[in-house]
């Protein structure tokens, strides 16, 4: 009985915690994290779980030699702060990585990489 107390009062008092969401995550990504493309992409595109600072947010996307392919400096979308937009040079096929370093408003700072690969 009382252990069946203690359960449902923490429940209780769980359910008041508000969740808190204090970092700006990397939810998704274009073209997708891992994920093989046959069409080379112009852009990378970044979806991240909160809004960003533009200025203070980086991204690198380099070439297996790791020679950059960035052609352009990143940006927010200008109707998204949670999106970060990075203009790409023409992509020869093979494996190029992204690394991430995100600024959310709230001044917490996450950092992420990951690979994608362009097809013959």
């Amino acid at each position: 009985m009382r252990a069946t107390f203690l359960l449902s009062l923490l429940w209780a008092l769980l359910q008041g915690v508000p969740a808190a969401h204090a970092h700006a995550f990397l939810q998704r990504a274009s073209p997708a994290v891992g994920s093989t493309v046959h069409q080379p992409p112009t852009e990378l595109r970044l979806w991240f779980t909160e809004a960003l600072e533009g200025a203070f947010s980086t991204v690198e996307v380099t070439d297996a030699a790791g020679t950059s392919v960035v052609a352009g400096p990143a940006h927010l979308d200008p109707g998204d702060g949670q999106v970060m937009i990075v203009p790409l040079k023409p992509l020869a096929p093979g494996r190029y990585r992204v690394k991430w370093r995100a600024l959310s408003v709230d001044t917490h700072t996450t950092t992420g990489g990951f690979g994608f690969e362009v097809a013959p």
